[in-house]
């Protein structure tokens, strides 16, 4: 197995464990938040926008993890610095 081969195979694992990682540690992040938005609803109805407002900066906070892993994985598989060609 050449080099060249040896590292297009492991930028593709670490790329699928990039994802896999930042989409659980995300999906996970977004559960907790919503089921705290909900608690807080149903304590307090009224600062329903208040607790909705947050709630929706800290998903886009969370989300842009995902997203940096989309990248990193998108960097590794189509522009990797460290490949020939």
């Amino acid at each position: 197995m050449s080099e060249h081969t040896l590292l297009a195979l492991a930028s593709i694992i670490i790329a699928g464990l990039t994802m896999a990682l930042g989409a659980l540690g995300a999906a996970l992040g977004e559960s907790r938040i919503g089921a705290a938005s909900m608690d807080a609803l149903a304590r307090q109805p009224d600062e329903a926008s208040s607790i909705t407002r947050n709630q929706f900066v800290a998903l886009a906070m969370v989300e842009s993890t995902a997203i940096f892993c989309l990248v990193i994985a998108l960097v590794l598989l189509f522009a990797n610095p460290f490949m020939e060609g």
